[in-house]
């Protein structure tokens, strides 16, 4: 009888467990637009994209950091820091100019990915991008899943349709879906142009599409969805000091996060991997400057 009290006792303990670990499941899905300036959006045609704004919470006034320019930024996004700090200094940085202050492991200055991974060793975390210049920034070895998206450059649907397949598949906690556009528009025909605002109502699709795979998956309901990117543009180019090409657009809805609508407080792309720790509890090194936003989340 006692035999049978003990066996009954453990499997209630170990549903108990299990359910209260599905209840607290928490996934967070990354888009980066290279190149979105937070400029366009008065006039952007970019419905699944304001349904997030209108759902969570928003700023329009994210800064880059300097140079406004693609590497030094999407690194100090994934590595909560500044690139005096990271090491990360320009558009194409493969390596730190500046030797990085710390390296905790695989020969890279911390970043979000490595944060979760060594927390959550179980995790699945990807990373899906068109540039090839993403994968030196955001430590690959903790990666269970990175490829860059062959024969991307005029066609941003192979990259939807990757990223709804790995959605359904695996079910990932963490994943960064990273479009190498509209900068490649802004590049060659221009920002601000009839071309760039087509491709941003294009790239709203797929942010549509990407939204239902998790949905298809079932777990919609436990997922933030973060729309952000590197850097905006002023003509065909970027990197220098306009606010056309400082501030870009920060956005995140879903699980926990509050129907705010735009929040005032300053913001800078170093903030966003403290944010993204904040999700899912994960203590932020020492090194990392930026802070969580935390006035977004229900909790606070």
């Amino acid at each position: 009888m006692k035999k049978l009290f003990f066996t009954l006792a453990v499997l209630i303990i170990f549903i108990f467990s299990a359910y209260s670990t599905r209840k607290n499941e928490k996934h967070v899905i990354f888009i980066g637009l290279d190149g979105w300036g937070a400029y366009c959006m008065e006039k952007a045609d970019m419905p699944n994209t304001r349904a997030l704004m209108n759902s969570g919470a928003f700023t329009m006034k994210k800064r880059s950091v300097l140079p406004s320019s693609s590497a030094v930024n999407w690194a100090s996004m994934f590595m909560g820091s500044c690139p005096e700090l990271h090491g990360y200094t320009k558009w194409d940085s493969k390596s730190p100019e500046i030797s990085s202050r710390v390296i905790y492991k695989n020969n890279i200055f911390p970043t979000i990915f490595q944060l979760f991974k060594d927390k959550n060793p179980d995790s699945e975390i990807g990373c899906l991008y068109e540039w090839d210049g993403i994968k030196y920034l955001v430590d690959t070895l903790s990666l269970n899943y990175f490829e860059r998206v062959p024969d991307s450059d005029n066609n941003n649907r192979v990259t939807c349709e990757m990223a709804e397949n790995y959605i359904k598949e695996k079910r990932p906690d963490l994943f960064a879906i990273i479009f190498d556009e509209p900068d490649h528009v802004g590049h060659v025909i221009g920002h601000n142009t009839d071309a760039y605002y087509e491709k941003v109502k294009e790239l709203d699709k797929y942010i549509g599409k990407i939204i239902q795979a998790t949905k298809d998956a079932g777990f919609f309901d436990k997922t933030i969805f973060i729309i952000t990117s590197d850097h905006g543009g002023i003509n065909k180019d970027h990197g220098n000091k306009s606010l056309e090409e400082l501030e870009s657009p920060f956005i995140i809805s879903g699980n926990g996060i509050k129907k705010k609508g735009e929040f005032q407080e300053s913001m800078m792309q170093f903030d966003v991997a403290p944010t993204i720790a904040f999700i899912f509890g994960l203590k932020q090194p020492q090194i990392w400057v930026g802070r969580p936003m935390n006035q977004v989340f229900k909790s606070k």
